[in-house]
């Protein structure tokens, strides 16, 4: 009677080790570390506040040797890219449809998403090419946010939800210089105002700013005219 006892006692005491202290083989917990890495790593948000464009040392707007309008720069260097990255029509259609559904793209293309600072690039180079055909608005047009851009002090701060916001307020007031039609207006208008008009959150911000970006490129028709 004492061993039938003693033999349940040790078996209780092995059950409840193993219920409460059992851990993995070093291996295997190595295994699912780097598994769970690879899968937040797979989803993780593109980074839409790095300044630098095409892994080029030295670009992007605040940079002193970006010299955007000059033959030299690393300004120059990046439009060269950004014109053969863009040069095909679907490409340019794919890129519009992204930025004017930017979560829903988000969401189904975790890594296809184009970082912001190239978007920036794209708009100063549509810009650009704009004043000779009138497809920038015009006088009034978007010529004035260029020079903003390339001024880089409004759209480049350290805080960047201000950049962002700032970023949306001006491209949203020169939209008319645009519009193709009231709707569009409207819908321009309704999303720089719903991100000013209330408390809203940084991913939100962001967000806009892609879809107000591809509102004005989708009506500069950037999809045919390329850069």
């Amino acid at each position: 009677m004492h061993f039938v006892l003693l033999l349940l006692i040790l078996l209780l005491s092995v059950a409840t080790k193993d219920a409460c202290g059992f851990n993995f083989p070093t291996s295997r917990k190595a295994s699912i570390s780097s598994n769970c890495h690879l899968f937040m790593a797979t989803y993780s948000s593109p980074n839409e506040t790095t300044k630098q464009i095409y892994s080029i040392h030295g670009s992007g707007w605040k940079s002193s040797t970006w010299n955007w309008g000059y033959a030299q720069g690393t300004g120059h260097d990046c439009a060269a890219i950004c014109r053969r990255r863009w040069d095909d029509r679907d490409e340019r259609r794919k890129l519009v449809q992204s930025l004017l559904s930017p979560v829903e793209f988000k969401a189904s293309h975790p890594e296809s998403e184009v970082p912001f600072e190239e978007v920036k690039l794209i708009l100063g180079l549509a810009w650009q090419q704009g004043r000779w055909d009138g497809s920038d608005g015009g006088p009034g047009g978007y010529g004035a946010v260029l020079s903003t851009m390339a001024d880089a002090r409004r759209y480049e701060k350290e805080d960047e939800v201000i950049s962002a916001l700032n970023f949306i307020e001006d491209i949203s007031a020169q939209f008319e210089t645009i519009s193709r039609n009231a709707g569009e207006s409207k819908r321009m208008k309704a999303v720089a105002n719903d991100v000013r008009g209330k408390h809203a959150g940084k991913e939100e911000i962001f967000m806009a700013r892609r879809t107000c970006a591809g509102m004005v490129l989708d009506a500069m028709n950037f999809v045919d005219n390329g850069l």
